[in-house]
């Protein structure tokens, strides 16, 4: 189901139809909304406005799409999504989400940090859940589909692909108030013939980190680990496609980002047959005039077509889905304790209702290995189960279309 179908105002459309533009503009900003037609009844769903007229998902109406349907999305429960919606993603108007998160977006210059409370307190903030750079990441990765799989998608993944989604998934999305799309840099497809532009316009996006008024501004760089080179005052981060621009690190702070993404780090090295990729997320501030050092880093693995993994163990999975020509979504884990009680992917293809698809690894952590096991014998018995030390199972056939 590639291409969707909507009502509106008693007029059925494909979504490639060249009438739907017409269509979508005379309901924009009216109580009319489209809906849907993947399943009987239809889904309700409204108008946004960008460069074009897009139709898109009423808030948290994703599982009530078909699981064919380019709309649907899994429930919040199936991944780690479900911990940060209501808390750390607000959905406060229409089309505008407001992130909380962990880390911080400006730095003060020449000011030390407070430390202890004040003597007289008179009220008490609740904690609320915030979310990490890691989570961020999921989050725009699934905002801008790259965890989702069709075969319509085989050979159209490259890097201008991951430019221009990842900074479309920014767009109406705000970061303590301010809006995201401003302080996120994807580089650009590198080439010879082009360097010299697209280094004039990551300058221009990066102004954003002159300091201001005693504050210095943090942005953030998505793109592909590439290698770190040490120099005399700590490390050069190379990220692909940005050849003529290293982020800076201190050698300490690298250190530290090697032992904790140890694993991450040597599955570039694992003798898989598939290739991986390992994405960055790093904040990056102005040590000097369009110098950029690293201020916080999370490193994220994925397969070589960008989808998302929580490790070696799932690469055969997801490889195997894209060579039989299946549709997937690989839930993703955020900001969550564990991954081993979401599915480790959902078979879209297969009928009316998604297949989980599980996979069980002697290489996992004891926790979780019994994580697993507790989830798999609680949950529904029609779920697939691949233990990696034995031949992988045949996925349930595609239902008829």
């Amino acid at each position: 189901m590639d291409i969707q179908r909507f009502s509106i105002k008693g007029r059925i459309l494909d979504a490639d139809d060249p009438q739907l533009q017409s269509a979508l503009a005379h309901v924009h900003e009216t109580p009319e909304r489209p809906r849907c037609l993947c399943v009987p009844g239809g889904v309700e769903m409204y108008v946004a406005h960008h460069r074009q007229f897009v139709v898109k998902r009423m808030p948290e109406s994703g599982s009530r799409h078909h699981p064919g349907c380019p709309s649907y999305e899994p429930e919040l429960q199936q991944s780690g999504l479900g911990e940060l919606v209501g808390e750390a993603v607000l959905e406060s108007e229409l089309g505008n989400v407001e992130l909380r998160v962990n880390f911080a977006w400006t730095r003060m210059t020449g000011q030390g940090v407070p430390r202890g409370e004040p003597q007289d307190v008179s009220e008490v903030d609740v904690p609320r859940r915030r979310m990490s750079l890691r989570a961020l990441l999921h989050f725009l990765f699934e905002r801008a589909g790259l965890n989702r799989w069709s075969p319509a998608m085989e050979g159209k993944r490259n890097q201008g692909v991951l430019h221009k989604y990842l900074q479309e998934a920014a767009q109406d999305v705000r970061v303590k108030g301010v809006a995201l799309a401003e302080r996120l840099y994807v580089p650009e497809p590198f080439s010879e013939a082009g360097k010299a532009d697209a280094a004039r316009r990551r300058r221009e996006k990066l102004a954003v980190l002159r300091p201001r008024d005693g504050q210095s501004p943090l942005a953030i760089v998505i793109g592909e680990f590439k290698a770190s080179d040490v120099t005399s005052m700590g490390r050069r981060v190379w990220v692909k496609h940005m050849p003529d621009a290293p982020l800076l690190v201190a050698a300490k702070a690298w250190e530290r980002i090697e032992r904790v993404f140890a694993a991450l780090l040597e599955a570039r090295d694992a003798d898989t047959g598939h290739k991986v990729r390992l994405m960055m997320a790093a904040l990056i501030r102005a040590r000097r005039e369009h110098t950029y050092e690293i201020d916080a880093a999370s490193l994220v693995l994925t397969s070589e077509h960008w989808i998302p993994v929580e490790g070696i163990h799932e690469l055969p999975l997801v490889h195997a889905l894209v060579e039989q020509q299946r549709r997937f979504v690989k839930p993703l884990r955020y900001d969550a304790k564990s991954a081993a009680a979401f599915p480790n992917a959902l078979l879209l293809d297969a009928g009316a209702v998604p297949v989980p698809l599980h996979v069980v690894s002697a290489f996992m952590e004891p926790k979780e290995q019994t994580a697993k096991a507790l989830m798999l014998r609680t949950g529904d018995a029609k779920v697939w189960v691949w233990h990696t030390g034995e031949p992988m199972p045949a996925f349930v056939h595609r239902a008829r279309s």
